[in-house]
Parts: structure tokens; C-alpha cells; sequence
């Protein structure tokens, strides 16, 4: 498992990825995700009046409905100081080991949820 600070280049490139998202929309997360075939996903914080989903959670929709069978990967992007067990539940529905890396809004990893 990387440390954080030592992401190798599809990894960063997932980071790179959320914190785009993130700022593209000015959501209070953004995520992505890489699936088993190698294909990405990015997606920010949805905050409609009938649906909330994490960034994690719009990130691993849109990979579903993609035709995503599993994660290799996840990347969140995101002021809080935890991520949500929901969006940490989203990744394990479809792999129960795939790093999650956590980075602050610079995209600096702080944390690598195993």
C-alpha cells in the first residue's frame, strides 16, 4: 500500500482528477475512481433537493452505470477531516480492498483508507 506522498502516476492522475472536479463546480468534495479496465470516473458532491450523494457515491454511480464491475482505486478530495462511511461503503460494494486516497483541497494525500 502507497504512503501518501508516494503515488505512482494512475494514481496521481485519480487525484488530480477529484481535485478537478472539486474545483470545476465548487463542491465540497470531489472524487474518481479507476475501474478494473483501467477507465476513470470523476464526479463532485450532489446537493439537489431530492438527492444527496457524496462525491465517492457519484463517482461509483457513475461507474455502475458504465459497466464497472469493480475498483482498483478511489480518490476523495475534500476540506472535512473524515470521509463518510457512506462514501467508504460505496467503494467497498465493489472492492473490499481498493486504496481510498484522501487529499486536502491542494491535492496533497493525507490519508490512505485500506
Amino acid at each position: 500500500m502507497p504512503e501518501p506522498g508516494e503515488l505512482d502516476q494512475e494514481d496521481a492522475k485519480i487525484v488530480t482528477l477529484a481535485r478537478s472536479a472539486r474545483a470545476r463546480t465548487q463542491a465540497a468534495e470531489g472524487a474518481a475512481v479507476r475501474d478494473t479496465d483501467g477507465r476513470t470516473y470523476a464526479a463532485c458532491t450532489v446537493e439537489l433537493p431530492s438527492l444527496s450523494l457524496t462525491a465517492l457515491q457519484a463517482a461509483i454511480a457513475a461507474a455502475v452505470s458504465s459497466g464497472a464491475e469493480g475498483i482498483e482505486a478511489a480518490a476523495v478530495v475534500t476540506a472535512n477531516e473524515h470521509v463518510a462511511e457512506a462514501s467508504v461503503q460505496a467503494v467497498r460494494d465493489l472492492a473490499a480492498k481498493a486504496p481510498i486516497f484522501v487529499a486536502d483541497p491542494a491535492g496533497a494525500v493525507i490519508e490512505v483508507l485500506a
